[in-house]
């Protein structure tokens, strides 16, 4: 791979900083269900809400393979950090495909500020001058306790035929939130309900959501910013996994050093590695296809494919491991059976399950296409 791609904003040693950061407070978030002021502002100002932004508001432009890196990082420390620094870097290169007025609205004073994203739709918008009025109810949307912006997806009714899906940007202020996030694992996500009540948004804080899916994009040229969803797919919440699994891998390896060693624990820690390493690959190869603009239906599924098959590795290896520790992991100080629980919790996002787009595309790919 060209050395340019590989990109270098400094992101990397920011991660070791938050990582180190995000360690001391991981017991504390987990029990409170909320991230620590200091690691929130620390995702904030080590460059991951700004990696994805455009230069000319400050941003870096960053590679996804050098965000990927950074993430697995930080979640060897804290699964819940990493996603929410996931999350926050994917969400403004979402937030690219507003028209430039939208850009100005959104990173004119900062190219830092926090936005959390509602990918799935839910309620509904309508015309009226200037802009939309939109209402409606979206869970699951992560790092909402501390957003500058909500990013949520609305129906709208269509010209001649049905309803067409747009994103709309909504400034804090602009929402309420229902604390409905309970989840055993990924506590300290904040992933609570969005609600918003007969608001108005401006024409230039909306677009719509096929040029998301699509990577077309009328505002800007930069390469992270047109990209077709499904090539970028799981990435976003694979790589905080991987960084949670080689936590998981540390915390149960303390476990066995100093004490009496078998073969059985031993072929345990071995099996889960091997897991643990493969998926990690496979991630990073997904992150190179899309740097490297593979944008071809093959390599889009196999990313698909290489991100469920890469959770099923690291819920596996997370077994392995809690097998491994013994009761010792499992007592409510011990990391491992946080880390056990948040693997446990991300990987049943709906963007990391084979029915959801995986197991038709690439069966396609490895098959042909299904016969009328």
């Amino acid at each position: 791979m060209p050395a340019a791609i590989q990109g270098d904003t400094g992101l990397a040693e920011a991660a070791d900083k938050l990582r180190a950061l995000a360690a001391e407070y991981a017991a504390e978030a987990d029990s409170t269900r909320r991230l620590a002021p200091d690691v929130t502002e620390a995702v904030r100002g080590t460059g991951f809400a700004r990696h994805f932004v455009a230069s000319r508001w400050g941003g870096t432009e960053g590679t996804f393979g050098e965000l990927t890196r950074a993430v697995v990082t930080v979640g060897e420390a804290c699964a819940a950090t990493a996603w929410c620094a996931s999350l926050a870097a994917y969400s403004a290169r979402f937030a690219s495909h507003l028209p430039e007025e939208g850009h100005r609205a959104v990173w004119g004073e900062s190219p830092d500020v926090v936005i959390a994203t509602a990918l799935m739709p839910a309620g509904r918008a309508r015309a009226v001058e200037g802009g939309w009025r939109l209402s409606g109810r979206w869970s699951y949307v992560s790092g909402i306790d501390f957003a500058d912006w909500a990013l949520v997806c609305a129906a709208v009714p269509g010209a001649d035929g049905p309803p067409q899906l747009r994103f709309f940007a909504l400034p804090r202020g602009s929402w309420t939130v229902q604390e409905t996030w309970d989840s055993v694992g990924m506590r300290a996500t904040a992933s609570h309900t969005v609600v918003v009540d007969d608001v108005t948004v401006p024409g230039h804080l909306s677009f719509d959501r096929t040029d998301m899916l699509t990577g077309r994009n009328a505002t800007s040229t930069a390469s992270c910013h047109t990209v077709p969803f499904q090539a970028v797919g799981g990435l976003t919440f694979i790589a905080p996994v991987v960084g949670a699994a080689s936590g998981a891998l540390a915390a149960c390896a303390a476990t066995m050093t100093g004490r009496r060693r078998n073969q059985a624990g031993e072929l345990l820690v071995v099996r889960a590695s091997g897991r643990i390493d493969a998926a990690r690959h496979l991630v990073e190869q997904n992150a190179r296809v899309i740097d490297e603009r593979r944008f071809t239906p093959e390599y889009m599924a196999r990313n698909e494919r290489n991100a469920t098959f890469s959770a099923e590795l690291l819920q596996e290896a997370a077994g392995l491991l809690i097998r491994g520790a013994g009761t010792g992991g499992l007592g409510e100080a011990h990391p491992l059976q946080r880390f056990w629980r948040d693997i446990t919790s991300a990987t049943s996002h709906v963007a990391l399950q084979y029915d959801t787009a995986a197991r038709k595309n690439y069966s396609a790919v490895l098959l042909g296409p299904e016969e009328g």
